[in-house]
């Protein structure tokens, strides 16, 4: 399935971030022409610094809550992949710019969309929409109750996409990412646990789990969630509808962190324990039937994802220390 068959120009926003750049480098692997949209806030240009020379990729300096600089790179784009949103642990020290991002910047989006004729937009979503949930495994009928902020400004983020797919016909579907992890993932304090236990490991320092390490988490490899990008896309009859983007593997945070120990030989250093995060959700066990019943097969298992993504952070490392 070539991408080039229905789609020839794609915007992908957050396109250089963690998950936006790989969706950036299957687009462009595909010869599809991609619009990569980033303020650079949180994304960084080495993770496209490999098609510098593609003549495909266009990458804009932009920040989706203005729209009038979104609205010039949407001439002939038929495909958006809008993944740029508000970091959840940078929502509660900024809750009013995390509403800004995820919600007017999400309503720019579509704007644009709705006035370019896109054919098909794709919406990076979370979890955290649901809140800790009331049955398991959770699935795309469970009740809205997000727990912080974030949740809340993610779930204004879906209103506005089904909206536009009532109102105005545009082809709107959701994605409720949980715990992605994989290669560039952001390794700072406000990244990816998987990334930062990586990183502590590498610099002979301890992991710190907040809370005992019982939260369980359905960890998805990245190359997994790009392939469910490009999945969504050729689905019909699934207009404005939300498909939960998970694994279904079963984790806690505890065997996480004793697992990197392990993989880098780093089982002396005592892991810290400190107090919950406000608005942590202690349990993910979700449901993906929805999605698997469309034909997706997902591809990557964890343990093969962790591995991947643990020397990817090694060799990281080892060059950066290089230089």
């Amino acid at each position: 399935m070539r991408y080039d068959s229905r789609f020839s120009r794609a915007i992908v926003t957050g396109g250089a971030g963690f998950i936006g750049s790989h969706i950036v480098d299957s687009l462009l692997n595909e010869g599809v022409s991609v619009v990569a949209i980033d303020d650079f806030s949180a994304g960084k240009l080495e993770n496209l610094h490999h098609h510098n020379n593609n003549p495909k990729l266009k990458i804009v300096d932009c920040d989706v809550t203005r729209i009038d600089d979104l609205r010039p790179n949407f001439e002939g784009v038929d495909l958006v992949f809008h993944e740029a949103c508000s970091k959840n642990t940078i929502s509660f020290s900024n809750p009013a710019r995390d509403l800004e991002v995820n919600a007017s910047g999400t309503l720019n989006m579509l704007t644009c969309a709705r006035d370019f004729g896109v054919k098909k937009f794709i919406h990076a979503s979370s979890g955290s929409v649901y809140g800790e949930a009331q049955y398991y495994p959770t699935d795309e009928k469970h009740p809205f109750r997000p727990a912080g902020y974030y949740g809340v400004s993610k779930l204004a983020g879906e209103q506005y996409v089904r909206a536009f797919k009532d109102l105005f016909d545009l082809e709107t579907i959701i994605l409720r990412y949980y715990h992605v992890f994989g290669p560039r993932q952001d390794s700072s304090d406000v990244g990816g646990v998987v990334s930062i236990f990586a990183r502590k490991a590498l610099m002979d320092e301890s992991p710190i789990i907040y809370g005992d390490g019982t939260q369980m988490r359905s960890f998805t490899y990245v190359d997994d969630v790009v392939s469910i990008n490009k999945h969504v896309a050729f689905l019909e009859g699934f207009g404005g509808q939300a498909f939960n983007c998970a694994s279904g593997v079963k984790v806690t945070i505890q065997e996480l962190a004793d697992s990197i120990l392990e993989h880098f030989d780093k089982k002396h250093l005592e892991i810290i324990y400190k107090d919950w995060k406000p608005g942590d959700v202690l349990r993910f066990e979700v449901s993906n039937k929805k999605l698997i019943d469309t034909g997706f097969k997902f591809k990557v298992g964890y343990e093969e994802g962790l591995s991947r993504t643990l020397e990817a952070s090694r060799a990281y490392f080892s060059a950066s220390s290089q230089t």
